[in-house]
């Protein structure tokens, strides 16, 4: 089992060199590594606190930029159909994967459908036109990106109704 975590790992790094997996293209076009969307667990009062701390940070570009939402969907729906292909090939060889592994097999087809769907969907001249971040990590990218990504962070990406309605109603209060 811990040489495959070690092979797992390996193939993981490589597949971020790479810009497949975990991995954002910057300013400049070139893939930058990124930290997992994990961060310290908050409850419903805690994550208001961190929304209100979060606004208050954020500075926001004025003029309209570029869609970065579905190129980032592309880079996604690549990495993960490289992870599919990685774990499908593992079950192939009759070696054990981790039951989050599993649960991708076997739930793949509804991301896929997912991804699909927001790239028939999505216009880009509206991504263009939201309120984009003037500095830090996601310079660049839309506010509502940054604040979603934060928020599934906080809550080990279990995002529901409640959760996100106190994170962005905290937000916008606090946001001038």
């Amino acid at each position: 089992m811990r040489e495959l975590r070690v092979v797992i790992n390996r193939i993981f790094r490589d597949l971020i060199r790479r810009g497949w997996f975990g991995a954002a293209r910057g300013h400049d076009g070139e893939f930058r590594a990124e930290a997992p969307l994990r961060s310290e667990l908050l409850s419903v009062d805690q994550l208001k606190e961190h929304a209100s701390a979060l606004a208050s940070s954020h500075e926001i570009d004025e003029h309209p930029g570029p869609d970065r939402l579905l190129p980032r969907l592309a880079e996604n729906k690549v990495a993960l159909l490289h992870a599919c292909e990685f774990f499908t090939g593992t079950v192939k060889e009759s070696r054990r994967i981790a039951p989050a592994a599993d649960w991708l097999l076997d739930n793949f087809y509804l991301i896929e459908e997912q991804v699909r769907t927001a790239q028939r969907h999505f216009p880009r001249e509206y991504s263009r036109e939201l309120p984009r971040l003037l500095s830090g990590p996601l310079a660049g990218y839309p506010r509502v990106y940054a604040i979603v990504l934060e928020l599934i962070s906080h809550v080990d990406g279990r995002v529901d109704a409640e959760n996100l309605a106190c994170f962005v109603a905290s937000y916008q209060t606090s946001h001038t």
